[in-house]
């Protein structure tokens, strides 16, 4: 092969392998594949589901449903790569929340519904999101070790 078939066909291969591994990193976001991305397992799961009372694979929907990936970028949901606000990577491990709050569960709850209670200058706006689904939401962003 000479050089120049060679890389053609690097680049080809290089690319197949971005599209099935994007196929199933979305089929996962999409909750069509049950596999466990980012480091997340059965019991960083619980764990985050017992902190929060809120149940991680609704808080991935809602996460969509609201359009958080808009402004963010957040492991495992595969739309969400906005560059607006902060990746939401980590999450868990962060010390603070909006740089001003512990990152506690009541919290990120608090913030992820009334952003502007905490920051009326934020960007971060409020998209009404409920009780139920801010601690859906903070269940799966707590996943993110």
């Amino acid at each position: 092969m000479t050089g120049s078939k060679a890389a053609k066909f690097a680049t080809g291969a290089a690319a197949i392998v971005v599209v099935v591994a994007g196929c199933l990193a979305a089929g996962a976001a999409a909750g069509v594949l049950d596999i466990p991305l980012f480091g997340k397992n059965n019991q960083d799961e619980q764990e985050a589901q017992g902190l929060t009372g809120g149940d991680v694979k609704r808080g991935r929907t809602a996460i969509r449903n609201y359009g958080c990936g808009t402004c963010h970028t957040i492991p495992g949901v595969a739309e969400a790569r906005g560059l607006v606000g902060p990746p939401l990577d980590h999450l868990a491990n962060r010390v603070y929340i909006a740089g001003v709050l512990t990152n506690t569960p009541e919290n990120l709850i608090d913030w992820i519904q009334q952003p502007r209670r905490v920051d009326r200058q934020t960007a971060m706006p409020n998209v009404g999101v409920t009780e139920d689904d801010a601690r859906d939401i903070a269940a799966y962003l707590y996943t993110l070790k």
